[in-house]
């Protein structure tokens, strides 16, 4: 996978691909256009190539990346679709808990079974067959004519997994979150957000998000900012592609005073595919294929993502939590 074009992370990991639709952000689901196109190549099946599918061969990828990063993992789909199994979810748990140098940044739309897995997570995690054949891998390179460099390697290499392993143990021994793992909710309007949100803050984690994307409403999120065990982020944007719905400039400014008075991070991704003249950098009125009036007066205009870009009030908005928090931080 490696570098990503999504704005608030750095990286995608695609361990399992494919979903199915469960509310009203899945209308134009970008991933399954995605998938359609790539139909019968890069792992998507012909027939149905956005169906729920397990990719052996991406599993290990997060080991063999040496720069640290920040990860979103299933891109492509929802890790706690309810066609992932147990099995399946715990090789990629063992994965994200021995790569401790990158963040792993989880969004699902299914909190509950997040929060039913999680729950027995200390009993299932392990790092047995993996951890031993990662140990197998760096033990290999051992050679008397190691140069300085690739001793180096190999250290850090040993120093990774052994700080995986401590992770682990913490976990096992006295319940911490892996300091390493962000959870996150997709919550596309009011209704989503009160259904989502309060599974996500009962689930202990290192960070806990939530991403209002698309926006398809005004979304109140102040009961759960700037408050012990509440959110960590907040990232927000419009809907981009065929049929994309407009957003109002007044619910994403909305959005980010409420974090700013909550003092919690803000994430403004894109307008997607519709802009309001007085937010965009450039604006050409007959480049527009599309106008949307609000009843109040407000109007914007499908000239997209590009054009309409990712400017609010006259800046860009690319908050993020703090990279590292230590397992005695976790909540």
């Amino acid at each position: 996978m490696g570098t990503s074009r999504i704005e608030w992370t750095e990286a995608t990991w695609n361990p399992v691909t494919g979903c199915t639709p469960i509310s009203e952000g899945c209308e134009h689901c970008y991933a399954k256009s995605m998938a359609t196109r790539l139909r019968g190549r890069c792992g998507y099946p012909v027939e149905e190539p956005f169906q729920v599918t397990v990719h052996d061969e991406r599993l290990e990828q997060p080991l063999k990346w040496g720069a640290p990063r920040k990860v979103f993992v299933c891109s492509m789909g929802d890790l706690f679709h309810e066609d992932v199994s147990d099995e399946n979810l715990d090789d990629v748990f063992d994965v994200m808990a021995l790569a401790s140098h990158h963040i792993f940044q989880v969004l699902t739309k299914r909190p509950h079974r997040m929060r039913e897995y999680m729950s027995r997570l200390a009993d299932r995690i392990g790092y047995g067959d993996l951890y031993w054949e990662c140990d197998r891998d760096v033990s290999g390179d051992t050679d008397p004519d190691f140069s300085d460099a690739q001793m180096n390697r190999w250290i850090e290499k040993i120093t990774r997994l052994e700080s995986g392993m401590a992770n682990v143990s913490n976990l096992k021994r006295d319940g911490k979150p892996l300091p390493n793992l962000w959870l996150g909710v997709s919550a596309e309007n009011q209704r989503r957000a009160d259904e989502r949100i309060p599974v996500l803050l009962e689930i202990p984690a290192a960070r806990r998000f939530v991403s209002i994307e698309p926006m398809l409403g005004p979304v109140d999120l102040s009961q759960w900012l700037g408050r012990s065990g509440g959110l960590d982020w907040v990232i927000c944007g419009g809907e981009t592609g065929p049929g994309a719905r407009p957003i109002h400039p007044d619910w994403v400014r909305s959005l980010r005073d409420q974090c700013q008075m909550a003092g919690v991070p803000f994430f403004f991704k894109s307008w997607g595919e519709w802009g309001a003249c007085d937010q965009m950098k450039i604006w050409r009125p007959g480049d527009r294929s599309g106008v949307q009036p609000f009843g109040d007066y407000q109007v914007v205009y499908r000239v997209g993502k590009k054009e309409a870009g990712r400017r609010l009030d006259g800046r860009t908005w690319d908050e993020e939590p703090e990279d590292v928090k230590t397992p005695e931080e976790g909540r």
